[in-house]
C-alpha cells in the first residue's frame, strides 16, 4: 500500500477534529474566561467545552467508520474492542488535547487569539495525538507509525494545515486562512 495513503489513513481521526471544533464550536470557554498569573487570558475564548467535546467525538465516529472499511481497502485498522477506543480516543482527543496546549503557550507569548505561531500551528495536534495514543496503546501506535509514516505525516500535514484553514475561511467556520 502507498505509505502516503496510509499515513493520510492513520491520521484521520487526528485531522478531523480541530476542523469539527471550529464548525461545532462556540459557548462557554474551556478557562471559564480566568486569567492566568501573566495577566492574560489563560487559553481563551476560541478554545470552548462544545468544540473540544464535538471535535474529540466526530474524531471518534469517524475513527470507527475508517475501522469498517479498513479490511475491505485494505488498509490499516484502528484496532479491535478496547484497544480500538484506547487508539481513536488517543488520535482525537490528543489532538485536540496538543491544540489546546498550543493555545496556553500562544497566550503566554501575547499572541491573540487566530494569532499564526508557524511550525506550532501546523503540528501542535499531530504531537499530541501521537503522544496520548502512546500512552494508551502504545503497541499499536509503534505497529502503525513506522519512521516512513511519521516522516510524511510532518510533510503533509502543514500542507494540509493550510488547505483546510483556507477552505474553513472560505465558508465562514474560521476567523482567518491560517
Amino acid at each position: 500500500m502507498n505509505a502516503l495513503i496510509v499515513a493520510f489513513w492513520l491520521m484521520l481521526p487526528a485531522y478531523i477534529p480541530n476542523n469539527c471544533a471550529a464548525l461545532f464550536g462556540g459557548g462557554t470557554p474551556l478557562d471559564l474566561g480566568q486569567v492566568f498569573q501573566d495577566g492574560r487570558r489563560t487559553l481563551g475564548d476560541g478554545k470552548t467545552f462544545r468544540g473540544t467535546v464535538a471535535g474529540t467525538a466526530c474524531g471518534i465516529i469517524a475513527g470507527f467508520l475508517l475501522n469498517l472499511l479498513a479490511p475491505h481497502a485494505g488498509l490499516p485498522s484502528f484496532g479491535s474492542g478496547p484497544e480500538q477506543a484506547y487508539v481513536l480516543v488517543g488520535l482525537s482527543l490528543g489532538a485536540m488535547a496538543g491544540d489546546i496546549v498550543a493555545a496556553f503557550f500562544k497566550r503566554r507569548l501575547g499572541l491573540k487569539r487566530g494569532a499564526p505561531l508557524f511550525v506550532i500551528d501546523q503540528l501542535d495536534f499531530v504531537i499530541g495525538s501521537w503522544l496520548l495514543t502512546m500512552l494508551l496503546a502504545p503497541h499499536w501506535f509503534w505497529q502503525n507509525f513506522t519512521l516512513t509514516i511519521i516522516l510524511i505525516v510532518l510533510i503533509i500535514t502543514p500542507i494540509l494545515h493550510r488547505v483546510t484553514n483556507i477552505i474553513g475561511y472560505r465558508i465562514g467556520a474560521k476567523r482567518e486562512p491560517w
